[in-house]
């Protein structure tokens, strides 16, 4: 085999085993946080009936504990198929889950740390999906409590699909990275703390090696295949981020991907958002899905007001998207400058605001 070839194969194999170990890592940091706090989320979502504002402060916390906004809102279908949650309680901790979920593309950000400019190209790529879904909460959550708009748009397209059937899909991510930690899962018997452990090792040995590698192997070869073809503007990169986060059924897997591709400085921060919002869309097809098999019309309208939800939240946003992008690039650098500021970030907004709130407001 020519030497080239064989460098480009190795490349290529080099990229696929670290995008794997890649992906391992994020499952099994998400299974990690659910065995440590499933239980706990599911109390909170129980119990959260107090009022509105509680309620989203729940779902922030909730998916931010156990790391994944399809489980919470799939829990929560659940809960108002049952009977246990009305859909006035319910929305409020659907538009919560859209802010938690963005804590796992920040952790993976701070394996950056120590390279500045790497550091500050991924830190500004995870948090400015964190700072739109906090804006389109601030403009539409009055909305939500006043006139019930995203109860009266989900309730339309429940009636839209009443009678359909659900339907199960299979996540590859799923498929080819549960053998492996089930294994894991088997070895260390469960452990939550060791599994969790071993997930930010993982994901730091992969985040360290991969960049390397993207750099080598993307940079002059295929750059121009992402930024002319996949992310030629800004309706592509929204449909691929739509359409990898609806396969793979988990927005914390596909916006996490793309941290290493902008911390390599492959992908600019004006690519990386759109896409972002693509998979905060993509990521409500498993809500729905679930929602369409249980046949309740309420678990329907609540599914579809996650959707509802982050469309309004494009529309209304998109338009002053210079305000988050402009914010998530300061962020950024004031992260090179105070490299405590990322972690308070993600402990204050995501854990202590909202557990505070809760505590003292039931």
């Amino acid at each position: 085999m020519n030497k080239r070839y064989f460098r480009i194969f190795l490349d290529i194999l080099s990229v696929l085993a670290l995008l794997y170990l890649f992906f391992v890592a994020i499952e099994l940091l998400g299974g990690s946080f659910k065995l440590i706090g499933k239980d706990a989320a599911k109390n909170l979502i129980h119990n959260a009936t107090t009022s509105p504002l509680i309620g989203l402060l729940v779902g922030t916390l909730a998916t931010a504990i156990i790391q994944s906004s399809s489980t919470t809102t799939s829990m929560v279908v659940a809960l108002v198929a049952g009977g246990v949650l009305d859909i006035p309680h319910a929305i409020p901790i659907i538009m919560g889950a859209n802010i938690g979920t963005t804590i796992t593309n920040l952790i993976v950000s701070t394996v950056h740390i120590r390279a500045n400019k790497e550091f500050e190209r991924a830190f500004s790529a995870a948090v400015v999906h964190d700072i739109f879904n906090i804006m389109a909460v601030i403009v539409i959550f009055p909305l939500q409590i006043y006139f019930n708009v995203l109860g009266r748009i989900a309730t339309f397209f429940g009636e839209l699909f009443e009678g359909v059937g659900g339907l199960k899909v299979a996540s590859p991510i799923k498929i080819i990275t549960k053998p492996f930690t089930l294994l894991l899962e088997k070895i260390f018997n469960k452990n939550g703390y060791v599994l969790m452990a071993i997930a930010f090792i993982m994901l730091i040995l992969a985040l360290t090696f991969l960049v390397k590698v993207i750099k080598k192997t993307i940079v002059g070869k295929v750059e121009k295949f992402f930024t002319d073809v996949m992310f030629k503007n800004a309706v592509y990169s929204m449909i691929l981020g739509i359409i990898l986060t609806a396969t793979v059924q988990s927005s914390s897997v596909t916006t996490s991907l793309i941290v290493p591709i902008a911390a390599a400085g492959i992908l600019t921060l004006e690519q990386v958002f759109p896409y972002t919002l693509g998979a905060n869309i993509g990521t409500t097809i498993t809500a729905i899905l679930a929602s369409l098999a249980t046949g309740n019309p309420a678990a329907v309208i609540v599914a579809f007001s996650h959707l509802t939800f982050n469309i309004l939240g494009i529309i209304i946003i998109y338009p002053f998207r210079i305000i988050p992008l402009t914010l998530a690039k300061l962020f950024a650098k004031f992260s090179i400058k105070f490299k405590l500021f990322p972690i308070l970030y993600l402990l204050v907004i995501f854990f202590l605001i909202p557990g505070l709130i809760i505590y003292f407001g039931r």
